[in-house]
């Protein structure tokens, strides 16, 4: 199971490298364009989302459930929905990398933290013990030097399908 999980593993990270390139592409062409931020509805003092919405990819929050992106290595936005309907994935941790030049493979070796710890506290086992899926969306040389992004997702979803509600403290 240790090498499945491995394997796993290392192709999510991959199919991560292709979203954040996609993410750069979209998104930095987007924002030199002028291409505003545009939200979710959110509840005032959860912050949760509150109805379906399209949103820019760079208003992903902390909590977020969202459809799947499917196959597209480019990506600019977000479907999101009320954790309380199906959905696909959830955003269960994310960090703030240090100023400094862009460097790829600092990126995703600090993004592994998706797979200890946090994964551990968000859902209740170690990766290696879960049925569950976790990836990360990163910045890339582009949008790290032109739009100053610096932050990590981490993301989970079940291989068996959509879930509803959070994954919190599922302990699968």
């Amino acid at each position: 199971m240790h090498t499945s999980k491995t394997r796993t593993r290392l192709l999510m990270a991959g199919a991560a490298a292709i979203l954040a390139v996609g993410l750069s592409g979209c998104s930095a062409i987007q924002g030199i364009l002028g291409g505003g931020s545009n939200d979710a509805p959110r509840d005032d003092k959860s912050g949760e989302v509150t109805e379906s919405a399209k949103i820019d990819i760079f208003s992903l929050k902390l909590g977020d459930c969202l459809m799947a992106t499917g196959t597209a290595t480019q990506i600019s936005d977000a479907n999101v929905v009320p954790c309380e309907q199906p959905h696909d994935q959830e955003v269960y941790y994310e960090f703030k990398l240090e100023e400094g030049a862009y460097d790829e493979a600092t990126v995703n070796t600090a993004a592994e933290q998706c797979y200890g710890q946090p994964f551990t506290d968000f859902i209740g086992v170690p990766f290696d013990s879960s049925s569950l899926e976790a990836y990360y969306l990163s910045p890339t040389k582009e949008t790290w030097e032109q739009l100053n992004d610096r932050l990590i997702q981490c993301l989970i979803a079940d291989p068996a399908g959509q879930t509803t509600g959070t994954l919190k403290a599922s302990a699968r």
